[in-house]
């Protein structure tokens, strides 16, 4: 069974898209089967991917229109990484879940059909706490919370860690492990130092120890429709997210259950196009 993580946080603009993509294309370097998914109406994963698909074949049909897995799992570029793509009818999932029962538990369902036949399925989530969030949450064993090097990220993560906590409360489901990832850092700034230091005084069992850099090279992938390990592999930004791609594959960060963890044998970035 795959490990299925989330990447959530409540605060636009902190780079969970940016975490997806880089992510799941470096668990794909590093020999791992990994499904994506654009779970976001706005659909940045699939644009920024360059992944082209029929409209009426995204996780959206999956979810409420019965479409079979196999139709909407989309290959990308790159060997042993696959992807659902969103559109914007994803946004019409919110009111149509609203009156179904179980509404929470939609992804869940259609991630147990598929996580057989992977490694890890990395789910990609929109800025705002709502239903699409809170399937995406519970469809997760995993959460990772990109967080901005800034003061309001503070009370961001602290929201989240409460909403997980309702979550296990309400619908009993118990997130194996919550980890927090430190992005737009640039240790040449005062304030990202101290936000870093305060971030990891204050969870100091969530913080992966790898920190994204500011990086103009992560920005500008996504127009090309290349992960950073294609557009720019010897950049900071690469380089810190093949070190995030390891530290999970490793399991350093699982304070809530220590079954994850093995060694692993890296391909070189262009080895793995197909």
């Amino acid at each position: 069974m795959a490990r299925v993580m989330a990447v959530c946080n409540q605060k636009g603009g902190v780079g969970k898209t940016t975490t997806s993509m880089n992510l799941a294309a470096y668990l794909a370097m590093f020999g791992k089967k990994t499904l994506l998914i654009d779970f976001d109406p706005q659909y940045n994963s699939t644009s920024g991917l360059g992944v082209k698909f029929p409209s009426e074949e995204t996780i959206y049909h999956a979810l409420l229109a019965g479409v079979a897995p196999e139709r909407v799992i989309k290959p990308s570029y790159l060997s042993n990484l696959e992807i659902i793509p969103a559109s914007p009818d994803l946004a019409g999932a919110l009111v149509e879940l609203v009156n179904l029962p179980e509404r929470e538990w939609y992804l869940r369902k259609f991630t147990e059909k598929v996580s057989p036949w992977y490694d890890f399925v990395v789910i990609d989530s929109g800025p705002n706490l709502n239903l699409l969030t809170v399937n995406a949450l519970v469809a997760a064993d995993e959460i990772l919370v990109p967080i901005q090097c800034e003061y309001f990220s503070l009370e961001g993560l602290s929201q989240l860690l409460d909403t997980v906590n309702l979550i296990k409360t309400n619908l009993e489901h118990d997130v194996k492990s919550v980890s927090a990832l430190l992005t737009m850092y640039d240790k040449r700034e005062r304030l990202s130092r101290e936000i870093a230091r305060e971030i990891r005084k204050r969870f100091p069992d969530y913080v992966y120890e790898v920190e994204i850099p500011r990086s103009v090279a992560l920005a500008e992938a996504p127009s090309f429709q290349k992960p950073i390990m294609l557009y720019a592999p010897q950049s900071p930004g690469a380089l810190a997210y093949e070190r995030l791609a390891r530290e999970i594959i490793e399991g350093k960060r699982l304070t809530a259950n220590s079954e994850y963890g093995e060694e692993i044998h890296p391909q070189h970035p262009f080895d793995i196009v197909r």
